[in-house]
């Protein structure tokens, strides 16, 4: 599993993007509560509930909206 972090503009962890073997992403806040998913095969995002958010991957959206 690979992780990246995200910062704001001050360097600021605002949260991480898990990627899994198969491709599939999870997305979680800067105190580790996931905030959505994404699948690349459907090319969907998910919200916590996975209720769909939207087409492609808006995973960062997520993360900054938390």
């Amino acid at each position: 599993m690979h992780r990246q972090t995200l910062k704001d503009a001050r360097y600021k962890i605002i949260g991480y993007i898990d990627t899994a073997s198969d491709g599939k992403q999870s997305a979680r806040d800067a105190r580790y509560h996931t905030v959505g998913y994404y699948d690349p095969h459907t090319n969907i995002t998910k919200d916590n509930r996975f209720h769909t958010v939207g087409h492609g991957n808006l995973l960062a959206s997520l993360i900054a909206c938390a």
